[in-house]
């Protein structure tokens, strides 16, 4: 074998290991390439995911939010009208307090109450001696009615006519608007015992708060009933 044909083989034998070589590296090129490409997509998958949680649990806490703004902006309108409804009840109230106050204004009539509060107050007590509290302006009206209001009890209680000491200190007065925050009777009497542990109040106030908190439901009903359909 001369040169030339030692000098072709050698070619022919670059030719092939370079053919090879090439193949073999674009086959390394395309596995990276496919291997990139996967790699990359499952990181954009991941990424997508990543950012998908993170706007559901953005758009969950959205949603919370607006849940309890809406639960505080409807407990906020329910105070409101609860309010309202207390502050009406409560002027229909102040409004039956100052009635209250034209009742001592009218005498032989409120003389004629005194002693049914009298009655009222012993039968309750079933006292044989109490101690009986009313208004300085009072005063004569219960003078009045004591002896006639001790026998009615006596008569409907079937027992003695009671002993009956009307107490030097008196009740406050009528209401006052040169004193808004004193303390005030629209009227009636107040018994007690003589021991003083029992005590009945039926002062003209005192029967109003029992007879409003009694028939506050029905107040209630009679007022909201269409505004709770």
């Amino acid at each position: 074998m001369n040169d030339a044909d030692v000098s072709k083989q050698i070619q022919q034998m670059v030719r092939f290991i370079r053919q090879e070589a090439e193949e073999k590296a674009n086959e390394i090129s395309v596995s990276a390439e496919e291997e990139f490409n996967i790699e990359k997509l499952q990181l954009v998958e991941a990424e997508k995911k990543k950012i998908r949680l993170e706007y559901e649990r953005k758009e969950k806490q959205v949603q919370v939010r607006k849940k309890i703004e809406y639960s505080m902006q409807l407990n906020a309108s329910r105070i409101k009208v609860l309010q309202a409804q207390d502050d009406l009840v409560n002027s229909m109230k102040e409004a039956a307090a100052k009635e209250l106050l034209d009742i001592s204004h009218h005498h032989h009539n409120y003389e004629r109450l005194v002693k049914e509060l009298i009655v009222q107050s012993l039968l309750r007590l079933k006292e044989p001696s109490v101690l009986l509290r009313c208004r300085k302006a009072d005063f004569h009206f219960v003078e009045s009615v004591l002896h006639s209001a001790k026998e009615e009890y006596a008569k409907k209680a079937k027992v003695h006519s009671p002993e009956i000491i009307v107490d030097s200190i008196h009740l406050p007065p009528a209401p006052s608007d040169e004193d808004v925050h004193a303390s005030f009777c629209s009227g009636g009497v107040v018994l007690a015992s003589r021991d003083g542990k029992i005590v009945f109040e039926n002062s003209l106030d005192a029967r109003l708060d029992v007879v409003f908190r009694k028939k506050l439901p029905e107040i209630r009903k009679s007022l909201f009933s269409q505004v709770a359909a």
